[in-house]
């Protein structure tokens, strides 16, 4: 299977195609019953993996090691990977894109910040000159066979955000990403510099975009939405209500298994099963054969 060009081929359809952030391979269980497309988070997993924030700290292997695992039991899920700036050197970051691809993803997000890099919507952040991140770029275009290529910019100066996206645009890379964006009149001006290029917006909670629905995005001609940390906070809220609760009731659990009670071993591991031996596309089409 071709997992860059069906990606691709989503995006050109009408509407915005919605990828949910996952962190770990639980939260991919439940996204996966409501989603068909995933968005591997930076944020997302230097929190769960690493217990740090998203500042630099992911090692390239893991990130690969995690993407084999979503693969492995999500075989027909689009799979769009953050891959931060390449991990600094552009031989490393071809070198991180062939190891993607091989390993089933189906796209990657390579981004112009510099070290020290922050999450997209912190502040603090620095880029590089524009000629040296369009260097990086080409050479990630030309490492990949069918992959989609997400070019980011975290500039955060006007003239600069328009003179990047406009020179984004012009590559070919497949989609352009604006981050921290803060407005929808500034969606609109992205919009009128990038052409017929498709547009990704990224929408985090309690970050610096405003909080728009699929139909309005479509509105205004963004072509994918990333929810970068929907299952990582919604995660938190309910691990820190269960402590306090659990403290509360003096150790006992509550009660679970019942209709709108809370979730019990026997919910999680019916979640977890459905993750062995789902048909993947390549190995369905052989057994056809």
């Amino acid at each position: 299977m071709r997992y860059g060009q069906a990606l691709r081929d989503e995006i050109a359809a009408e509407g915005t195609t919605p990828l949910i952030g996952v962190h770990d391979m639980y939260s991919a269980s439940i996204a996966a019953r409501h989603y068909n497309g995933f968005f591997v988070s930076g944020f997302g997993f230097a929190a769960s993996y690493y217990g740090l924030p998203d500042i630099g700290f992911i090692a390239w292997p893991d990130m690969v090691a995690f993407v084999e695992r979503l693969r492995g039991a999500f075989p027909r899920h689009h799979l769009l990977v953050d891959i931060d700036d390449g991990y600094v050197d552009p031989e490393v970051a071809c070198h991180v894109v062939r190891r993607l691809e091989r390993s089933g993803a189906s796209g990657v997000i390579l981004e112009d910040q510099k070290r020290p890099r922050r999450c997209g919507h912190a502040d603090g952040k620095l880029v590089l000159p524009l000629e040296e991140y369009l260097d990086k770029l080409h050479q990630v275009l030309a490492s990949r066979t069918d992959l989609v290529v997400v070019a980011r910019t975290d500039a955060t100066e006007e003239d600069d955000i328009l003179r990047r996206a406009a020179a984004l645009a012009e590559t070919e890379a497949d989609v352009v990403l604006v981050d921290g964006v803060r407005s929808v009149d500034w969606i609109r001006r992205i919009r009128t510099v990038t052409g017929d290029k498709p547009l990704l917006f990224n929408q985090i909670a309690g970050g610096k975009s405003p909080r728009l629905s699929l139909s309005e995005l479509t509105g205004l001609g963004v072509g994918v939405a990333i929810y970068s940390t929907p299952c990582l906070f919604a995660a938190h809220r309910a691990m820190e209500t269960a402590m306090a609760e659990l403290a509360y009731a003096d150790g006992r659990l509550p009660a679970s298994g019942e209709p709108g009670g809370e979730i019990g071993v026997s919910e999680a591991t019916e979640l977890l099963a459905r993750n062995i031996g789902r048909p993947h596309p390549a190995r369905a089409a052989a057994l056809a054969v």
